[in-house]
């Protein structure tokens, strides 16, 4: 896997049971120089052959598969390759398996007609350890699942998440409310008037006190513990 010493290309593995799909990724992404194209699968059960396989650094993961769903193979890819990143993708009526591949540890998700610069941008990002979590459709997945999660499983999940958050210091608190805005550090850093260093810094700590590993993760518990 990629290390944070790593000047060569992203190794990119493109996961999608649609040959065309497949193509028209692979075409967009190794038409730069800084991604390379290392595997593709067809759907999860050869992800989970291929992918540790290509030694890959990034996965785009369709989430809607024969065989073996996105949501499976991701799940079980993480469990065995926690320093993977995978990007799910969505056409957007696949609410409900999108988050709960954020919470099982996916870097983020990106809508299948993503223009190639945004696409080449997010591959980047997620290779440089930012998730990518975009506020709109973040909050239109969570309000989606919310509506469709049995109210017994809400309400724990609520207090478990408050039980974690009543653990932060106030400051914290306002950066992790940032964070589940989909704020950037530097936007954090002017709405609260503090330094882009400190926000980092405070973000790092969140990931530890809330036992998580990535800023969608802060946004989901945040939003978990509203109820």
């Amino acid at each position: 896997m990629r290390s944070a010493s790593d000047d060569g290309p992203v190794r990119l593995a493109v996961v999608d049971d649609d040959p065309m799909v497949r193509a028209a990724l692979g075409m967009m992404l190794g038409g730069d120089s800084d991604l390379v194209v290392v595997a593709e699968a067809g759907d999860g059960e050869e992800a989970l052959r291929v992918v540790p396989a290509s030694d890959a650094d990034v996965v785009l993961m369709d989430i809607r598969m024969p065989v073996r769903d996105g949501l499976s193979a991701t799940t079980e890819l993480l469990a065995h390759h926690p320093d993977l990143k995978i990007i799910v993708l969505t056409t957007f009526d696949t609410d409900d398996m999108v988050l709960r591949a954020l919470r099982a540890g996916a870097a983020g998700f990106l809508l299948k007609d993503t223009p190639p610069a945004r696409l080449v941008e997010a591959v980047r990002t997620v290779a440089a350890g930012h998730p990518m979590l975009s506020p709109s459709v973040t909050a239109q997945l969570i309000a989606a699942v919310t509506r469709t999660d049995p109210a017994t499983e809400v309400h724990e999940r609520a207090r478990s998440a408050q039980a974690a958050l009543a653990a932060l210091t106030e400051r914290e608190r306002d950066v992790a409310e940032g964070v589940a805005r989909g704020l950037s550090n530097a936007d954090i850093a002017a709405e609260l008037y503090m330094g882009v260093p400190t926000v980092k810094t405070h973000v790092g700590r969140l990931f530890t006190k809330l036992g998580v590993e990535n800023r969608v993760q802060v946004a989901i518990l945040v939003h978990d513990a509203q109820g």
